[in-house]
């Protein structure tokens, strides 16, 4: 969500924590706002909209600044107006503060800051932070911090600076994530590595109850309790081409047509399709866990979810292992039942989304096995599982989830086969699935090639603002997702069910011309999936079909067909969800929508 960078050292800060303000765009964000600091007084600029109006309002001295901090803020605690965006300052003007998270118990130190006669002047929870920091501020801009975060409940991810100390930046972390970016003679701090990678690919990743404190040649890093905490630096993995468009008009354009090459790099070293061998490094050590544990839980959040759900039907068709998917959101607070033998599986593209953190954590609590699939390297979940499998899909900037989605079926499916060989599951048919899935990225290539016909369907339906999409089997999930990307981007009102589901109430809102998605590929349901076809056609619906290449009669039945190449069916929804993608995203285009920044919305949930 909230994006934070903070920058000390010998350049001048303000360019340097515009560029990395940009760089966070794609995050979400409804506010901006920047602190210099310069000859002892701080200047702040902020206001409502897009960095490109904090931009347009500055009005700098021409002096440069060798220390700022800088924030796009999503907005929790008051309106999006420039009184609430951050920075916010204490009454002195002395203490600067950005901040991520949710401080719960704002009202209370509200309360005590008054009867101190200290006054804020925003509804924002991180101004009272900033007054609570210069209320112990007796000398030592560190102490102080440390000193009110001892009274905070809550999450942050913080950035503070003091006019009384020029050269300091102190950063904490808990629950919302912070990185501390190291450099020559100058660091920075910031929430996302994309803020970074200009300037820097030396990272260290706060732990949550941790105080950074850094000046441009050092930085010392310490416990609440100021206990000193040894942190190794590390590489971050992406380079800077990899979070620019290059050549593409949005991200997501650029993220979809990456699929076939991402999903080559997440399956790189871990499938061998000659000896139909599987290679998992990140869960070797918990094999013996693995094979003889009697129940899974996927658990995760939106995109994430409905790669859960792909996972939870091939675990049980292909691995014969019991499996739940779980919205993050809910498992927590509905006390679930964690039985001995149970591992719970985090899935998550950034690490950070903070309801799947929280079901981690319940899971782990309740003695669960907890493991992870992530993209981003370093992050919160990646360090608090037991262990894990990485995405290695790249970067992922455009807020719909498209490679990642991708990733993350691919991970399962690699996990179900793998759990497969050890119940089941024979060699032959092991070795045949992963000749298929050897394919897919070539097969993805072909389906990316029908994005000129996919546009034309979307011209003749861009006004259409009800959608319904039905699959079965494997291809429900699919059908849930394309929903939930045309939601997403196109501001259209859709519904993803089971086909079979249609019939139980959702077909009367059906009417003469509305659109109604069909994944409609051979399996074991598809005679089933051609009555379901037949019902919407008799009310007047229009059909859009996905369907494998060479179907006849899905193309008898259907306004339009969308083919896909054939593949086994467990593997199917890696190529009939790009079609919906790219139907999305013609769809947002033509209706004027902001596809790689769509409202209300953010990149990496990291609030309750």
């Amino acid at each position: 969500m909230c994006g934070i960078i903070g920058y000390v050292g010998y350049r001048d800060a303000q360019p340097i924590l515009i560029e990395g303000l940009k760089r966070m765009e794609y995050r979400g964000y409804d506010s901006a706002g920047i602190a210099l600091m310069q000859n002892g007084s701080t200047q702040i600029c902020k206001t409502p909209g897009r960095i490109s109006a904090l931009e347009n309002k500055l009005d700098w001295n021409g002096q440069p600044s060798h220390i700022g901090i800088a924030h796009t803020r999503w907005a929790t605690h008051g309106a999006p107006n420039e009184i609430n965006a951050h920075p916010h300052a204490d009454s002195t003007g002395r203490i600067s503060l950005v901040h991520n998270g949710i401080i719960e118990n704002h009202d209370t130190l509200r309360t005590f800051l008054e009867r101190k006669e200290i006054h804020c002047i925003s509804e924002t929870d991180t101004e009272v932070l900033a007054q609570l920091i210069a209320y112990f501020y007796k000398g030592d801009l560190e102490k102080a911090v440390r000193a009110a975060l001892n009274d905070v409940q809550g999450t942050y991810g913080i950035a503070v600076m003091c006019t009384d100390e020029p050269g300091v930046l102190v950063a904490a972390r808990m629950g919302s994530p912070l990185i501390l970016g190291v450099g020559k003679n100058e660091n920075l701090i910031a929430s996302d590595a994309a803020a970074l990678l200009a300037h820097t690919s030396q990272v260290i990743y706060l732990s949550d109850g941790e105080i950074a404190r850094v000046t441009p040649e050092e930085f010392r890093t310490t416990t609440l309790d100021a206990i000193p905490v040894t942190k190794d630096v590390e590489e971050i993995e992406w380079t800077l081409e990899e979070i620019e468009l290059g050549g593409y008009e949005h991200f997501m354009a650029k993220e979809i047509f990456e699929q076939p090459e991402a999903l080559r790099n997440c399956l790189r070293g871990r499938l061998d399709e000659q000896h139909g061998a599987i290679t998992l490094g990140g869960i070797t050590k918990y094999t013996r866990e693995l094979v003889r544990a009697r129940r899974f839980i996927l658990t995760a959040c939106g995109t994430a979810y409905h790669a859960g759900l792909l996972g939870e039907y091939f675990f049980e068709d292909v691995a014969r292992v019991p499996c739940e998917t779980e919205y993050a959101s809910e498992f927590r607070y509905r006390n679930p039942i964690i039985d001995d033998g149970t591992v719970v599986i985090a899935i998550s593209q950034s690490g950070e989304t903070i309801d799947t953190l929280a079901a981690l954590r319940e899971a782990k609590m309740k003695g669960a096995l907890a493991l992870g699939i992530v993209n981003v390297v370093g992050s919160t979940i990646s360090r608090e599982t037991d262990a894990g499998i990485y995405l290695h899909v790249g970067p992922e900037i455009g807020v719909a989830s498209t490679k990642a989605f991708i990733g993350q079926f691919a991970i399962l499916t690699l996990v179900g086969i793998f759990l497969g060989r050890r119940h089941h599951l024979s060699q032959p048919a092991a070795h045949e699935l992963l000749k298929a899935l050897a394919r897919i990225p070539d097969q993805m290539s072909e389906v990316l090639a029908m994005s000129d016909q996919v546009r034309l369907v979307a011209e003749r339906y861009q006004h259409a603002n009800n959608w319904l999409y039905l699959g079965r089997g494997y291809n429900y999930p699919v059908a849930i997702e394309g929903a939930l990307k045309i939601k997403e981007i196109s501001y259209v009102h859709a519904e993803g069910m089971p086909a079979a589901e249609m019939k139980h109430g959702p077909i009367a809102l059906i009417t003469e011309g509305m659109p109604v998605v069909f994944i409609a590929t051979h399996g074991n349901q598809y005679e089933k999936i051609l009555g379901n076809i037949n019902e919407v056609r008799a009310r007047g619906g229009h059909i859009i079909a996905v369907a494998t290449a060479g179907d006849r009669k899905v193309a008898d039945l259907a306004d339009q067909v969308f083919y896909v190449p054939d593949c086994p069916e467990p593997l199917q929804p890696l190529l009939t969800i790009i079609p919906l993608q790219l139907l999305a995203y013609h769809m947002a285009v033509l209706r004027g929508c902001n596809v790689d920044k769509p409202r209300n919305l953010a990149k990496s949930v990291t609030v309750e």
